[in-house]
């Protein structure tokens, strides 16, 4: 049977075959060679290849008994990273009840995604006048938002480039997209510990954030509070940030 190693419907073949692999050994173990081929309706050689390819990144594995094959550890890891993720949406989640009862405004945990800062989870407060067009998977840009200037700080230095090096959007007369601007806001969240948007993203609308960390330091994620400018002066970023930092500790000691 001739393969066909280019692509077919939009998907790489190699990948979506490798693909159907672990799903076939998801729902059942032990199937070997022959029938992991039958099933995908490609040569032996082929499927030969593919498991190889699997296995030797721990995707997969050899039983001894019949030589059929299984999922492999590496699949659990991979899992657990989505996991760890689950884990801190539902640990922000309570962290932004508590600082947005206290702070009575909206607050929200961010994490980077694809270039930008994405929503996973808030709480709004219980004002007559709040902000408006927040939403859990809303995604911000990294250098008009404070959430993002937080993750863009703590986050791969390629990323930076990429980010400062691009041609960013002026969302408002007050939003930073010059390349030496840009740094310096960079460099003044890793002095200070947090971030800032003075009506960068929207009119009006000014935020504060400070780092979540992991266990081993690394920044995974931003808590913020976003208001409008009036109750949200400059003068009461630092009052504010203290109350996000220790929302962030119980999140990070997590």
């Amino acid at each position: 049977m001739a393969e066909n190693t280019g692509k077919e419907g939009g998907t790489v073949q190699s990948v979506d075959r490798a693909a159907k692999i672990l799903e076939l050994l998801r729902r059942e173990s032990g199937l070997t060679i022959s029938e992991i081929a039958r099933r995908l309706q490609v040569h032996r050689s082929t499927a030969f290849r593919l498991l190889a390819t699997l296995e030797e990144h721990d995707l997969v594995e050899q039983e001894q008994v019949r030589g059929g094959f299984r999922l492999g550890f590496g699949v659990l890891r991979m899992a657990g990273a989505v996991t760890g993720r689950i884990d801190l949406a539902r640990d922000a989640q309570q962290c932004c009840d508590a600082a947005a009862e206290e702070l009575n405004e909206t607050v929200n945990a961010a994490i980077l995604d694809a270039g930008a800062a994405m929503t996973i989870t808030q709480t709004e407060g219980k004002r007559m006048i709040g902000v408006a067009q927040q939403y859990v998977g809303q995604r911000g840009p990294l250098h008009a938002t404070s959430t993002g200037k937080v993750l863009l700080a703590h986050g791969d230095p390629a990323e930076q480039r990429r980010v400062i090096g691009s041609a960013l959007t002026a969302y408002t007369a007050s939003t930073v997209v010059e390349t030496a601007g840009l740094e310096a806001e960079l460099e003044k969240v890793l002095e200070r510990g947090w971030a800032s948007a003075v009506a960068e993203w929207e009119e009006g609308i000014n935020a504060v954030a400070v780092p979540i960390q992991d266990a081993v330091g690394q920044t995974v994620a931003a808590l913020s509070v976003t208001a409008p400018a009036f109750r949200l002066p400059e003068s009461s970023f630092e009052a504010h940030v203290g109350v996000l930092r220790e929302a962030a500790a119980f999140i990070s000691g997590r």
